[in-house]
């Protein structure tokens, strides 16, 4: 196998770990309360998951 001849810089080793980075997270709407929430979690706004209350809050 061919090996580099010489060492790569560290700015060449940046510019190519620049595009490894994390997609922002998906959301979702409560279907409840209309919050932007994340998907197959309990709303943490009005504490309802699929149609039930999973969680009291203060409102409730």
């Amino acid at each position: 196998m061919p090996l580099p001849k010489r060492r790569h810089s560290v700015t060449r080793g940046r510019k190519r770990r620049t595009h490894y980075k994390l997609p922002p997270p998906t959301r979702s709407v409560c279907p409840q309360c209309r919050e932007v929430k994340l998907p197959h979690r309990v709303c943490p706004h009005c504490g309802y998951y699929k149609g039930r209350e999973i969680v009291a809050t203060e409102g409730s």
